[in-house]
């Protein structure tokens, strides 16, 4: 059983995640943070537009060198900056298929679920090296990503509660000052003086 960063409740809840995968970290980081909180419906049909080119993924942290696009508007990317990192959206979208399926096997209605939490966390580097000018060696390091998405089920809603009564209950606001007033009881004999 491995860890997870967040504690859930397991009955309404499904898990999946991936370790070392070899896909550019920082790529894997704008893709979960901008499906965090997405119904999982709406951010599969993202990531399948982001493969066909339809969609982008904004750049929100990692925006040093990245051009700005004018799909990235739709998104409403700060400086307009986004990229359509395919393999990273490939490798994100199986992840998220994976909790969709284990969802499924625990009997939980799929349409139903969000993505309650993403994250993406820096992997160890893997090492290469590269030749430079003159007899030098230079590093070659390739930089994964940790993975995990817990998807959890909508709440039904709570209906209002229509008694008529109760602070507010008419519908106009109500100062503190006056609500202090009304709960305020009056303790005493005669109100005149003689």
């Amino acid at each position: 059983m491995t860890r997870y960063s967040v504690e859930t409740d397991a009955s309404n809840t499904s898990k999946s995640r991936g370790s070392h995968l070899r896909v550019h970290y920082k790529h894997c980081r704008e893709i979960t943070h901008h499906i965090k909180g997405m119904p999982t419906v709406k951010a599969m049909k993202f990531m399948e537009d982001v493969l066909a080119f339809k969609a982008i993924v904004p750049f929100v942290k990692y925006t040093g060198g990245i051009g700005r696009k004018a799909m990235a508007k739709q998104a409403k990317s700060p400086g307009n900056v986004g990229r359509w990192p395919v393999k990273a959206t490939a490798v994100v979208k199986d992840l998220l298929a994976n909790a969709i399926a284990n969802a499924e096997a625990k009997g939980l209605d799929t349409d139903n679920l969000y993505v309650s939490h993403a994250q993406c966390n820096r992997a160890p580097a893997g090492r290469r090296r590269t030749y430079r000018a003159h007899g030098r060696i230079g590093k070659y390091a390739s930089q994964p990503a940790h993975i995990e998405f817990v998807l959890t089920a909508k709440k039904e809603g709570v209906a209002k509660f229509e008694d008529g009564q109760g602070e507010g209950a008419s519908g106009k606001k109500i100062t503190k000052k006056e609500a202090a007033k009304k709960r305020f009881v009056k303790v005493g004999g005669d109100s005149e003086q003689q």
